[in-house]
């Protein structure tokens, strides 16, 4: 006889509330739009907390609008905006997705890898309101899979993979966006760096216009006018400032700085440079204010630092690119040391561009500050690759190799799961050497618990994958251990790890 898997349908909680939220916005963005119209240009300031409510209505529209469908057919997705549907036997699997957001939380959702290798991310169900009710509609979605798809790799009891942002299987399409960004810009600010350069030097070479020189030429020198200070708006330091003249002669007024609005008074007589038809200084009694002029120095190292920020972004790409044979829920090197190499680079690049940044070849000084600076970048970029490569668990009956201990150690590690010797997650460390093996909160024996290394077996020992947590770093390895029937995780430094899976089986042959 057939089995029956029932239909799942997942919808957003507290529908009338979100109901509720789009009516009120609505409401709001009509009041805001009568009253503007009504009381004319003097009420534009209520247009914006109508764009706010019309924000917070059109996401809860979205949120109470969102449905996901699962039956003997496949899924079927429909949003605001998009529908989508497949039948299930062109459905690898389905895996959890993580989201990091900007204030540190979690959220999961379902993830659909595709027989042709894309994925899908389900807008429901997700954990917003209940982890539990997440996983139960997330194994209901498995088991339709499991019943209807064809090939499916692995029965519904398996643990499912979690794709988190650090895993083989994210496409890290912002990362390589900010990339490509970014090195346009670094371009762009590169090429006009000589232009800039130009005009410093043009600037700093000016000197006052004389009768004898041409109409023609009296841009590129210095021109003088007397004017009198009207009044002074100093604003708050984010805004902009203003000086007024009298008579609006030469002009009504100009902008500057906040302590030039201080610095200058009403009545006062100062002297105005132009250079080029641009105001270049007011010359006053009790201050004098001086225009920005642009340096291709500051502009070449900024240019710069947006290529080496550029650097980092492809350095996170590469890795992905690196790992893209590994499973989708391993999780990738960091990409930290490659943001070390940048940061070395940035020591010895920026004050190059900055102190000549159209000279870069033109003496045997700055020839030598780069090829040695590019051989130091080389070195650690050497380095970088060879610390993000991805290391194969050594199994946990190698030993060979392994130091012996010379008295207590304590070991960075961690157990991932709750056990009566590791209450809530505390433990940092585990002691070896001096007495039996316990789990320590730091590298003490203070509040220490013994480990019952006789009802742990070792099972196998893997790299770290999205399911793990973001509290174990990417470049530790994780034996998975049976604990008197229950599966528990060691993570810890692939070089620890071997040494504490060696001393658990040590202390099983001879008890202390």
């Amino acid at each position: 006889m057939t089995d029956v898997v029932p239909d799942v349908t997942c919808r957003a909680r507290s529908r009338r509330a979100l109901w509720f939220s789009v009516v009120f916005a609505a409401a709001g963005v009509a009041a805001a739009v009568v009253w503007t119209v009504y009381r004319g240009p003097d009420a534009l300031w209520v247009l914006i907390p109508g764009a706010a409510l019309a924000f917070v209505g059109l996401v809860a529209l979205h949120v109470v609008t969102a449905r996901v469908d699962a039956g003997a057919y496949g899924l079927r997705s429909r949003t605001l905006l998009r529908r989508w549907s497949v039948p299930w036997y062109e459905v690898a699997d389905l895996h959890i997705a993580l989201r990091s957001h900007s204030r540190g939380g979690l959220s999961r959702h379902v993830s659909v890898l595709l027989r042709n290798g894309h994925r899908r991310t389900l807008p429901l169900p997700t954990d917003s309101s209940s982890l539990l009710d997440f996983h139960d509609q997330l194994d209901a979605l498995r088991a339709l899979h499991h019943r209807y798809g064809t090939d499916v790799p692995e029965p519904v009891s398996e643990s499912v993979r979690v794709i988190s942002d650090r895993s083989a299987g994210r496409v890290l399409a912002v990362a390589a966006g900010w990339c490509v960004a970014l090195l346009i810009g670094a371009v762009v600010l590169a090429a006009s760096v000589s232009g800039v350069a130009a005009d410093q030097r043009a600037w700093e070479a000016a000197r006052p216009c004389t009768a004898a020189t041409p109409v023609a030429e009296r841009g590129e020198c210095l021109t003088y006018m007397t004017a009198v200070i009207a009044r002074t708006d100093p604003n708050r330091p984010k805004k902009i400032s203003w000086v007024y003249f009298t008579d609006n002669r030469p002009f009504e007024r100009t902008a500057v700085s906040r302590e030039a609005a201080d610095g200058f008074h009403a009545g006062d007589k100062v002297r105005l440079t132009f250079w080029r038809s641009d105001l270049m200084a007011i010359t006053g009694s009790r201050y004098v204010w001086r225009e920005h002029v642009e340096s291709a120095g500051d502009l070449a190292a900024i240019a710069a630092l947006a290529a080496l920020a550029a650097g980092y972004a492809g350095a996170r790409v590469l890795l992905s690119l690196r790992g893209r044979r590994l499973p989708d829920d391993e999780v990738l090197p960091s990409a930290l040391p490659f943001g070390f190499a940048l940061a070395g680079t940035a020591l010895w690049l920026l004050p190059l561009c900055y102190f000549h940044p159209t000279t870069l070849f033109a003496s045997t000084a700055t020839i030598t500050w780069a090829a040695a600076g590019t051989l130091g970048t080389a070195a650690l970029l050497g380095r970088a690759w060879r610390a993000t490569r991805v290391r194969a668990p050594r199994p946990a009956e190698v030993t060979a190799e392994l130091p012996e201990l010379d008295g207590e150690v304590f070991l960075s590690a961690r157990f991932l799961e709750h056990t009566d010797y590791n209450p809530h997650g505390f433990g940092t460390h585990i002691a070896l050497g001096d007495g039996p093996p316990a789990v320590t909160p730091g590298p003490g024996r203070f509040a220490a618990r013994r480990i019952p290394v006789e009802r742990l077996t070792v099972r196998t020992v893997r790299r770290v994958r999205g399911g793990d947590g973001d509290t174990v770093p990417s470049g530790w390895h994780v034996a998975e251990l049976d604990d008197g029937g229950r599966p528990v995780r060691l993570a810890a430094a692939p070089d620890d790890l071997a040494l504490v899976l060696r001393e658990l089986r040590t202390a099983v042959r001879e008890p202390s």
